[in-house]
C-alpha cells in the first residue's frame, strides 16, 4: 500500500524520459537519422513534383548547359525524382546502404560524403554528357556504395558482394537508356575518395587535417566545374 502522498512525491522526482524521436537525434543515439532525413526530404520534393505540375522538377533538375546560370542545381538534382519507381529503386538503396556507412562515419561526415558524392555525380555528367539533363539520388547512392566499398576493404571485409553490386548496377546504366552512367562513376569516385580521407584520418589529432581533405576534394570539384564552364 502506499499514501497517495508518497506516490505524487515519486512522481516528481522521478526523472521525465524524453521522447524517443528526441533522444533519436543526439549524438549518443545510434538511430541513422541523417539517412531517414534525407529519405524524407527526397520523398517530400517528389510530393511538390507532383503538386507543382513538375515546376519543382524544372526548377531543381540539372543540365550541364546551365550550369553557369544555375550552379546549385548541381546538387538540388539529387533530390527530385522522374516518377515513382525511380523514387522508390533510390529510397530502398539509400535505406539499405545509408544506415551502414552513417553509422561507421557518424552523421556529419555522412551527410558530407552524401552531397559531396552528388556533387561528383553532376560534375561528371558535365565533363561527359555536357549536352544531357539529369536528376535523382543515384549519384549520391553510388557514392555510399564506393565509400562501402574502401571502408569494407579496409576492414578486411570481404568485398566480392559489394563489387559485384557495383559492377552490377553501372553496367545497367550502359545497357538501359534514360540512365546517368555518367552520374553514377563521378558519385562512385567522389564517395570513394572522402571515405579514403575518412579512413586515413581517423585519430583525433587529424580532425583539422580531415576536414581541410575532404574541403580540398569538394574545392576540386567545384573548381573543374568552373574550368568546364568557362571552356563552353
Amino acid at each position: 500500500m502506499h499514501c497517495p502522498e508518497c506516490v505524487r512525491e515519486a512522481r516528481q522526482n522521478t526523472p521525465k524520459r524524453a521522447p524517443g524521436i528526441v533522444t533519436a537525434f543526439r549524438s549518443s543515439s545510434n538511430q541513422p537519422v541523417a539517412t531517414y532525413t534525407l529519405i524524407a526530404v527526397n520523398v517530400l520534393v517528389f510530393i511538390l513534383q507532383l503538386a507543382t505540375n513538375d515546376a519543382v522538377t524544372k526548377a531543381l533538375y540539372y543540365a550541364p548547359v546551365l550550369t553557369e546560370a544555375r550552379p546549385w542545381t548541381m546538387l538540388t538534382a539529387a533530390f527530385v525524382h522522374l516518377g515513382i519507381i525511380h523514387l522508390l529503386v533510390n529510397m530502398y538503396s539509400l535505406f539499405i546502404f545509408g544506415p551502414i556507412i552513417e553509422r561507421l562515419v557518424g552523421r556529419a561526415r555522412y551527410l558530407v560524403l552524401y552531397l559531396i558524392a552528388a556533387l561528383g555525380g553532376s560534375v561528371a555528367v558535365l565533363l561527359l554528357a555536357p549536352t544531357g539533363a539529369v536528376l535523382g539520388a543515384s549519384g549520391a547512392i553510388f557514392g555510399l556504395l564506393g565509400a562501402f566499398f574502401v571502408i569494407q576493404r579496409r576492414l578486411g571485409g570481404n568485398n566480392v558482394q559489394i563489387l559485384i553490386v557495383i559492377v552490377l548496377n553501372l553496367a545497367i546504366g550502359f545497357f538501359i537508356s534514360g540512365i546517368s552512367w555518367q552520374a553514377h562513376i563521378g558519385g562512385l569516385v567522389a564517395g570513394a575518395a572522402v571515405a579514403f580521407v575518412y579512413l586515413e584520418t581517423r585519430q583525433a589529432n587529424q580532425r583539422n587535417a580531415q576536414a581541410l581533405m575532404v574541403a580540398a576534394i569538394a574545392v576540386a570539384l567545384v573548381a573543374i566545374t568552373v574550368v568546364r564552364v568557362l571552356a563552353f
